[in-house]
């Protein structure tokens, strides 16, 4: 397993109100116990990952089947990377990676707990790259094989031009390759402020989450644009999920929302139905490569 680290990751000038809207790319090095327990802590990152962990493991199960060997797989701006982990202990080969430092640390200490538990004993195939996405093409360089599945989940709505990173998927994904969007939903703000009826907020042009703590992207990408991006690099959606489509709609808990499992069993039941997967506060979309 190579480890690499970094001396310096580069962290983002938050743009407040007052400051010009200068956008570079975001690192959740300085918060990253905030960022774990804030995602991750409770049943929101329970949903975000019960629902992401039916679409990616079937197709990859499905993959695997098909070309008869384990997945090659890239996992970019990997944050915590518990799905890249739990793949690499299905027996695929994982390079993870992450702009911030203290967030991969987290992550490597997990696939050291997993692996150290895992049933076959096996040594985890996982290759850690600290940087930003754009210098992964030098550390790659060795590398010439390319992935059969790259993930990108949670990274859009944090790149200061967030398109451009359709150019290097199309570098290093296979012919028919996979790629795996999950993205924060615009749309998602904007009904939950209008059932708490925060309608001064909605009402403030120049509104902007104070990112220095804040996880509310000031910069989000509406699906659409996304669509139009799969289009104009002829991706084909193959599937489409919203992760928490009701959950955070439920000021009052009452009834099933009292049962965690319960309210996973029904976020999953309807994170592929129309029109309640487009309410969920981020997206997944996972799409393949036309020849």
């Amino acid at each position: 397993m190579n480890h690499e680290s970094s001396q310096s990751v580069n962290q983002a000038i938050t743009p407040s109100i007052n400051q010009p809207d200068t956008r570079t790319d975001r690192s959740f090095d300085a918060i990253a116990d905030h960022f774990e327990k804030k995602v991750y802590g409770g049943l929101k990152g329970d949903i975000r990952l019960a629902v992401l962990r039916r679409d990616i493991f079937a197709y990859c199960t499905q993959m695997r089947e098909i070309i008869g060997r384990p997945l090659r797989i890239l996992d970019v701006g990997a944050g915590l990377a518990q799905i890249a982990i739990e793949l690499a202990i299905q027996g695929h080969e994982l390079i993870i990676n992450d702009i911030s430092s203290n967030m991969l640390e987290k992550a490597q200490a997990n696939a050291a707990q997993c692996g150290e538990s895992n049933q076959d004993n096996a040594k985890l195939a996982i290759n850690w790259y600290v940087c930003p996405y754009q210098e992964l093409e030098e550390k790659l360089a060795s590398n010439t094989e390319k992935f059969d599945l790259i993930m990108c989940h949670a990274l859009l709505e944090w790149l200061a031009e967030p398109v451009a990173v359709m150019d290097f998927f199309n570098q290093h994904l296979t012919e028919n390759g996979a790629l795996s969007l999950c993205f924060y939903n615009p749309a998602s703000f904007d009904y939950r402020n209008l059932i708490m009826g925060n309608f001064n907020l909605l009402d403030n042009t120049e509104y902007k989450a104070d990112n220095k703590k804040s996880l509310t992207p000031n910069h989000p990408v509406a699906k659409e644009e996304v669509e139009s991006w799969l289009e104009a690099h002829h991706y084909q959606t193959i599937l489409a999920s919203g992760l928490r489509v009701f959950h955070d709609y439920s000021p009052l808990k009452r009834g099933g929302h009292n049962d965690p499992e319960a309210v996973i069993r029904m976020e999953l039941r309807y994170s592929q139905l129309e029109p309640y997967k487009w309410l969920g506060r981020y997206l997944h979309i996972l799409a393949t490569r036309q020849a």
